[in-house]
């Protein structure tokens, strides 16, 4: 595929997609181990953590890039997805909330996991990850943008949570446990697909189209980096 070429919808659908397979969080260890069965409650009550602090920020962070697109339909899309995340008709259900909810099936406390920052628990890699969210939402290209976020990050979780909410049923984790997982597998999908139809629009050459890519390829690796940190984390590994 050469740079200087302009490829077509489908082309560079396959390309983007195709982007973050080398690295999906799918085939990280974690994820298989968590998708075996071999995770305990503690041990998922870390990634809990970690996953906490860097998705608290996503409304504000979709908030940002709505206000840098340029087109109706785009920020009608994306105003969707924010509403989604913040709930402001039920705020119980906002997805931070979901995760805490989460969280204390797993044993973790509100109050442990919104002070974890403060008391030294939050490992660079999830650092970094909510940093590259911040740059990708307020100063890269709008391409990298809905290809960073919407294609990389979204597109992930409905081929990646199912296997985690079979794993956790046999656990004894109950539905109402596991609300934060199912609305991502029901909502990400069509997210996704508005992601790459967003990416075509704003990557209307061959370098922005390159550079869309590559920020598919840099979402999916920061992620895999993230399940790194935690996998190889005193708190993972000390605990059963």
């Amino acid at each position: 595929m050469s740079e200087r070429e302009l490829l077509d919808q489908s082309r560079f659908f396959a390309a983007l997609e195709a982007a973050r397979q080398p690295q999906h969080g799918g085939g990280h260890p974690f994820s298989r181990a968590w998708g075996a069965g071999e995770m305990s409650r503690a041990q998922l009550g870390e990634w809990a953590i970690q996953h906490f602090y860097y998705i608290d920020p996503i409304p504000q962070q979709f908030a940002a890039l709505y206000a840098r697109l340029p087109d109706l339909d785009a920020r009608q899309h994306l105003l969707e997805n924010l509403l989604g995340e913040e709930m402001p008709q039920t705020p119980a259900k906002r997805h931070p909330d979901l995760l805490r909810k989460f969280a204390r099936a797993c044993g973790v406390s509100d109050q442990r996991i919104q002070n974890a920052e403060a008391a030294g628990e939050i490992l660079p890699t999830t650092r970094a990850m909510r940093s590259w969210i911040w740059e990708l939402a307020s100063i890269r290209h709008l391409a990298e943008s809905c290809a960073g976020i919407m294609v990389a990050l979204e597109g992930q979780l409905p081929t990646l949570y199912p296997k985690y909410v079979e794993a956790m049923r046999r656990m004894g984790y109950t539905e109402d446990d596991l609300e934060f997982f199912h609305v991502h597998i029901e909502g990400d999908t069509e997210h996704a697909h508005v992601g790459l139809e967003l990416t075509t629009r704003y990557a209307t050459t061959p370098e922005l189209q390159q550079r869309a890519i590559a920020a598919v390829r840099a979402s999916a690796s920061m992620r895999y980096a993230m399940l790194d940190g935690i996998h190889a984390s005193p708190q993972v590994r000390n605990v059963a």
